[in-house]
Parts: C-alpha cells; structure tokens; sequence
C-alpha cells in the first residue's frame, strides 16, 4: 500500500520506517525541510532509527521524505503523527488541523486515516473527522475508514521498540477498526481493540497520567524524607521486593519529554472543560513535578553555603541536558530550568551530554505555512551554557557537579575520583563526595 505518515519526529520516522521495512511505499511527510534534508541524505536524528537502517529504504525507493504537499496524493493509508503541544495551558491542535486539510484533499473513497498524536478524548470524531469530511466530500465510515491509535514509543528502550510493543487501535466503526488493525498487524506483534476512539484516546492519557501521579508521589516523599533525615532511596528498594500491590518508581530531577509534562494536562484541561471540575491528581502532580527542578537548585545552593561558597560565582557542571537517559531528547527537560535558576543566580553553568548535541536535538516543529528559519518556538534552552566533555579537568575545576541525566557514556569512577562534590539526581553514584537527591 502507498503509505502516507504525517509527522518524522520520535514517532512518526520509526514508524514510517517499519512500515517501509514490511513492504509498504512510504511516503514521510514533514512540514519541517530541515527534517527531510537530514532525512534524504540518510542521517537520522533519532536514535532509534540508526542511519545503517534508514538508507537501505532510501536506495530501494520505500521510503520517501518530503516537505512537498502534492507527494501526499494516492495514500492507501496515512497516519498523523504531529505534535500536540500547549500553548499557554490550552491544547494547540494546530498541528493536526494542518494535516487533515492537507489530507482531506487527496482522500479517497476506501483510504484510511489514523491518529496517532496524543490528546483529549474525541479529538479523532469531534475535530479530525469534520475536517476530513469538509474537505474531501466524504463521509467517515460510508466512504473511508477513520480510527485512532496511541503511540507508545520510548525512546532509547532497547527492550521494548515498536514491532514488540503491543499496539492499541481503534476505529469509528468495525469497518474501520479492522482496516486499522489490518495495518498494525503487519507492523507489530500484537493489536490491543478497543470498542472506540475515545477509549484509545483516554487509554493513552491514563498510561502517562498514571506515570505522572506517581512520579511526583516520591518526588514529594524525597523532599520530606530527606527534611526528616531518612533515606529514601533505601526505603524504596525495600518496597521493591514487595511482589504484589507495588510499582517502583524513583526521584529525579523533573520529569521532561512530550508526554509527562504535557499529557495529562489534556485530559485535565478536557475534564474541567466538558464536565467543569477539575482533575485534582493531574494538578497536584503538575505542581511537584514541574517545581522539582527548583528544589534540585535549592539543595545545591544548601550544599555550597555548607562548604562556605554561594551559588553567584560557583562554577557547576551539568552531567546530562536530556531529560531521560542514553537519549538525545530534551524536549522539557528539567535541565533547562536548572540551567536557568543557576545562571540567573549567577553562576558560571558549564554542561556535558554526549547525546544532546545542539540544545534540541530533533528540530522543533515549524508552524504550518511558514518556513522554518522564520521562527524558532523555543530557541535553545541551553544558549547561556558553556558545553563540555566530562574530563577530569572540568570535573576537579567545577564547585559542585549535578548528575541529572545518567547516561551511561559518563565515565563515572572519573566523576567520583575528581569532582569536590556531586548532587547526584539519578542515584547512580556513591562516595565522600556525593550527596543523593
């Protein structure tokens, strides 16, 4: 089938990837040139997608790149993988209007769309469906198939990929369920089915916002915990042995990526608006997560005041910008935040990151008809930040050094041996000279 995917970030290319891989004729759309430059010349910004995967489908034609609307024309099946992010709390579905215009004027009768962009429950046949209908003079399940399906990609788990991750689909109508679990079934090793859209679309909010509650449960326990002068850290590997009625989870600094800090807010921004009430555990959970990240700089300003130093004309060195290990994402990081808390404090900030090479590392996406060198959504967060390599130098010349997200590329006998003192978010480090968050 000609397989049209809307979207080559995270989620879209491993999936415009794997269905190349199975036999499909891809098509990557990406309103982003940037993205489909990198892409045709076979270098990947994901590291999911190694570059030794990815070319082999450029030379054999099944996967096209293309910021050119007409390529989108002929799809069997096209998938909308685009970003839904907020703007000032309130969900921008600006993204997904964009492509099913464009999609809706090359829909034909028998085609099949898929939303795969996380969002509140009813966006597939309250929004996509009305506009795919405008556009084309079809009508959703007489004329063309429409479903929804979550994405659940984590990136760098080299455990669970897509092809073995089982995969939740949906559709408006049997008709359409089984043409998008027809799709699926050739991708992954397992389709999950639920009766409609909306129970796909809440099935993804609660997978996050059940991450979310709880992540901040024991980020608030460390902070109390530590004020109380015990180890959390201990008491949580105890809990741990526990075979039944428990879930691990640990601290850090914040929590970062597309999903937690974002995703939740949909349903609760969807709960206070259809039924006006609010989501109290989403709430909550937003206020500890996102306040985390101060308390990281406060337990570092208590460490220096400790060792008779402040924190204006301390130089900390930052051991990973990503906001999750062995990856280059720094989509809301937390360590963006404390980078900032501490310049605006007056230190000297110097970072290392093995995998974040430029700030953000995918490209932001560019808003639908204007190019991308017209704007810049976030900039780099990092712009005031020295970057580094973790030598022993920069480890024994820094005041303090902040492990915050542990790669595994750090070289971390050399982190203990040379730095005067470590903050260490990630529980990764032991010693003299390490405090633990």
């Amino acid at each position: 089938m000609r397989v049209v995917i809307a979207g080559q970030g995270y989620v879209g290319l491993p999936l415009a990837v794997r269905a190349a891989e199975v036999g499909h004729q891809v098509i990557g759309y990406d309103v982003d040139e940037r993205r489909i430059k990198r892409l045709a010349i076979g270098e990947s910004y994901v590291e999911d997608i190694p570059a030794e995967r990815l070319r082999p489908l450029l030379e054999n034609g099944t996967y096209l790149p293309s910021a050119e609307p007409a390529d989108v024309a002929g799809f069997d099946i096209a998938v909308v993988t685009v970003p839904t992010p907020l703007r000032d709390g309130v969900p921008d579905l600006s993204f997904i209007e964009s492509s099913a215009r464009l999609l809706a004027q090359h829909l034909r009768p028998g085609a099949t769309v898929v939303l795969e962009s996380t969002t509140y429950p009813g966006t597939t046949e309250e929004l996509l469906a009305p506009l795919l209908e405008e556009g084309s003079g079809l009508t959703a399940g007489r004329d063309f198939h429409l479903g929804y399906s979550p994405e659940r990609i984590d990136p760098g788990n080299p455990t669970w990929r897509l092809e073995n991750t089982p995969k939740v689909v949906s559709g408006v109508d049997p008709a359409a369920l089984a043409a998008v679990e027809g799709f699926y079934g050739q991708l992954v090793e397992r389709t999950v089915p639920v009766s409609s859209c909306k129970e796909a679309e809440l099935t993804k909010l609660l997978e996050n916002t059940f991450r979310h509650v709880n992540i901040a449960l024991v980020n608030e326990l460390a902070m109390f915990a530590h004020d109380l002068g015990i180890d959390v850290w201990e008491a949580i590997d105890a809990a741990s042995t526990k075979p039944f009625g428990y879930l691990r989870f640990t601290p850090g600094p914040g929590v970062g990526g597309h999903c937690l800090p974002i995703d939740p807010s949909y349903l609760s921004w969807r709960v206070e608006r259809a039924l006006g009430q609010s989501f109290r555990f989403v709430e909550l959970a937003n206020d500890v997560n996102s306040h985390m990240p101060d308390y990281v700089v406060r337990r570092l300003g208590e460490a220096l005041n400790e060792r008779r130093r402040s924190v204006k004309g301390s130089r900390v060195l930052l051991l990973g910008l990503a906001y999750k290990k062995n990856t280059g994402d720094a989509r809301e990081t937390p360590a963006a935040r404390v980078a900032e808390l501490l310049t605006r404090m007056g230190a000297e900030v110097r970072a290392a990151d093995p995998h974040v090479v430029v700030g953000v590392h995918v490209p932001e996406p560019v808003i639908p008809g204007q190019r991308a060198a017209e704007q810049d959504p976030h900039g780099d967060p990092f712009a005031a930040v020295r970057r580094v390599e973790a030598t022993p130098e920069e480890l024994a010349a820094a005041d303090a050094v902040v492990l915050l997200a542990d790669h595994d590329d750090f070289d971390y006998e050399a982190v203990t041996t040379h730095a005067r003192y470590v903050l260490d978010c990630r529980r990764r480090l032991s010693g003299a000279a390490v405090e633990v968050l």
